[in-house]
């Protein structure tokens, strides 16, 4: 990493966090050691005239990445997604961490989008609207389609926001590695991964072409999803750095009186956006991770409407059913076999007790469900299953914190609609229909059915792969052959499978 730049711009970084208040916020909430405090205030209140001064009515931590830029405000709200590294508080309060900045000129804004798509604006814009809403890394426009007269959102970088955002992460890097030096005892933050969980996001956000992609897919998996729409990408108008979508009118999700005012039920809202949430997560394995009401709108005809595919989570099979078995089990409140599927899936080590384990989830889920209905909350019982799991020695797993996360989000948005919506009943049928679905002799026998497929694929290659296994085992067993039948029995066995899942493929099809 190159010194001189990465020095100066941390002495700046220090002394805008010293300026605004926002030093001491953030070295508490990593539970920084002394060593690791003396530097940062080092490198801070000397130079506290080098500081930004921000927006004095913002809190601290909010205050002082604003006013260093776009990489730390996009830096910020990546953290939110983290309160396992930077504590609930703060995770809250970057939460809302105003992603407004001064928008750049409507000419900029042409002048890239004709250079992204090759032609002249006037070729493929009728109209072309000021700023609409202007963000860290981009900014959206309404214009109209010369050629059809459709209205569009036309959302087009930054100038220059990749080189600014390379130079940030830069020193990012560089701070991540004084961390390690100056601080051996904060290493368990890994500071190295989240700055690189972090250029990972950056990175694809950097790409308008993978935001497109997103779109397109969420779009195809949630197709028949009655009551929800995602406006489609328009992939001849798009690029690297420009992005068109389908204009889509509505309401804000979080404006009640309009809401009101136009008829619509906000009980229905609440539990369809909290229910799609679910179905998104568990049945697709990729849901929208930014559902805020800032990406939320009301159709006319009530249709939720979402935007902004930036951060999109996503959570392979086999974490769907374990997630889907320990929500189900707290619903019936079956903490034995919460505590069970937790030791099957090796999330919790063997060498603990898993009755003992069993007692600690009670002690994590009674409570709650003794609450009124209208104070349950899924976020908060995730919450404090992460810190029962920390105790009994399970990693941190980023997916399922993601998950935590956005499943706190959406139930904010669903409670400011309907205040007294009962969590449990509006999950309890998606996730117990999830459940028949992937557990149980209808999905094993299709997840037979797929591993009697790749077993298919390698039918040709099978007499092959058991003669060379039987060379290679009488080779190491020559002096003696003893041992050498139960060692082969594994392959005779798997090839035997193989070959019935093969023929019985063939006499099915």
């Amino acid at each position: 990493m190159r010194g001189p730049h990465n020095i100066i711009r941390l002495i700046r970084t220090g002394a805008t966090l010293e300026r605004t208040g926002a030093m001491n916020v953030v070295l508490d909430a990593f539970e920084a050691p002394p060593s690791l405090r003396f530097v940062a205030h080092a490198l801070g209140k000397p130079f506290q005239w080098l500081g930004y001064k921000g927006d004095p009515d913002m809190p601290p931590a909010t205050r002082a990445l604003t006013a260093l830029g776009p990489a730390y405000i996009k830096f910020g709200q990546v953290l939110s997604t983290r309160p396992d590294v930077v504590g609930d508080e703060l995770a809250e309060q970057l939460r809302v961490l105003q992603d407004k900045l001064p928008p750049f000129s409507r000419a900029e804004a042409m002048a890239e989008v004709e250079k992204e798509l090759g032609q002249p604006v006037a070729d493929v814009f009728e109209e072309f609207s000021e700023p609409i809403a202007a963000a860290s890394i981009a900014q959206v426009h309404k214009a109209k389609r010369t050629s059809t007269g459709e209205d569009v959102a036309v959302k087009v970088l930054r100038p220059g926001i990749e080189r600014a955002f390379r130079k940030d992460v830069d020193a990012f890097y560089f701070a991540a590695r004084i961390v390690q030096l100056f601080a051996p005892g904060a290493r368990r933050l890994r500071p190295m991964e989240v700055i690189e969980h972090f250029d990972g996001v950056v990175r694809g956000e950097l790409d308008l072409r993978l935001e497109s992609a997103a779109a397109s897919e969420y779009a195809a998996n949630t197709k028949d999803d009655a009551g929800f729409w995602l406006p489609p990408v328009v992939w001849s108008l798009s690029a690297r750095r420009v992005m068109t979508l389908s204009w889509a009118d509505g309401i804000a999700l979080g404006e009640n009186d309009a809401l009101d005012a136009a008829g619509h039920d906000r009980r229905d809202l609440a539990e369809r956006v909290l229910r799609l949430f679910l179905l998104h997560a568990l049945r697709d394995g990729y849901f929208h991770a930014d559902m805020h009401q800032g990406n939320l709108k009301v159709a006319a005809n009530g249709d939720i409407i979402a935007y902004d595919y930036g951060i999109m989570g996503h959570i392979d099979e086999y974490t769907r059913r374990v997630y889907a078995e320990i929500l189900f089990g707290f619903i019936r409140r079956d903490y034995k076999r919460v505590a069970e599927v937790h030791f099957e899936a090796g999330y919790v080590p063997a060498n603990q007790d898993v009755d003992e384990f069993a007692r600690a989830l009670r002690a994590v889920g009674e409570p709650i469900f003794g609450m009124d209905a209208t104070h349950i909350s899924m976020g908060r019982l995730l919450n404090y299953l992460f810190e029962v799991t920390e105790r009994f020695g399970m990693e941190t797993r980023t997916e399922l914190i993601l998950l935590q996360r956005t499943m706190v989000v959406v139930e904010g948005v669903a409670r400011s609609l309907d205040p007294r919506m009962n969590i449990w009943e509006v999950a309890h049928p998606v996730v117990e229909d999830y459940i028949k679905q992937s557990i149980g002799p209808r999905a094993a026998l299709r997840d037979f059915g797929k591993t009697a497929m790749v077993l298919a694929r390698f039918g040709p290659r099978l007499p092959a792969l058991v003669e060379n296994a039987l060379i290679a085992q009488t080779q190491k067993d020559e002096p003696s052959n003893t041992g050498f039948l139960p060692k082969l029995l594994p392959v005779l066995i798997g090839t035997a499978i193989g070959a019935a899942a093969v023929t019985l493929i063939a006499a099915l099809c």
